[in-house]
């Protein structure tokens, strides 16, 4: 390019068009973080506390709360270049599971399910200590269908990979991703 420049093959007025905009994404990159996942942080903030999702729904499963807890403190951190603390983050995440249920599916002709779902709700409260405007508190619910033949005891452990993978990005989208 700078052989092209010299011998003026490059019109000049496309160099300044390019410093323009390479100024201009300079100046505007000060004011928020991006990432390649989406997520905009302001640049003030630097860490994130995540506390522990605590199982409050009727039926609980043993190891929901830590593998839900676990997959959004690794979400965080791998994704965004916030420090994870144990307690007063610039952001908070808090919540609760307040639901697993199963429910049938698909109602055959002889009133039997062909499906069930598993449903899992989790009731997330998101503090942004610098910029209050994005706090939220809302449930966040995901659902998986299996065959209604299958034991839930046999496919429960891929169920619940699945859907908490779903919920994490669902409550990490609406805590840092300002689509």
């Amino acid at each position: 390019m700078l052989k092209e420049f010299l011998q003026h093959k490059i019109p000049l007025k496309a160099i300044w068009v390019f410093i323009g905009f390479f100024a201009l994404s300079l100046g505007l990159s000060s004011c928020v973080t991006y990432s390649f996942t989406g997520a905009s942080i302001t640049p003030d903030a630097k860490t994130i506390s995540i506390q522990y999702i605590d199982n409050r729904a009727s039926f609980v499963v043993p190891t929901l709360s830590e593998s839900i807890t676990t997959a959004l403190k690794d979400r965080f951190s791998s994704q965004t270049s916030l420090i994870l603390v144990n307690n007063n983050g610039d952001l908070q995440l808090e919540g609760e599971i307040t639901e697993f249920k199963t429910s049938p599916q698909a109602i055959t002709g002889d009133q039997t399910a062909a499906l069930n779902r598993l449903s899992i709700t989790v009731k997330i409260k998101f503090t942004n200590l610098l910029e209050p405007d994005k706090n939220y508190e809302t449930g966040f619910t995901r659902y998986e269908e299996y065959e209604s033949n299958l034991d839930l005891s046999a496919v429960q452990d891929g169920l619940i990979e699945t859907i908490n993978e779903m919920l994490v990005d669902d409550i990490f989208n609406k805590a840092v991703v300002n689509w």
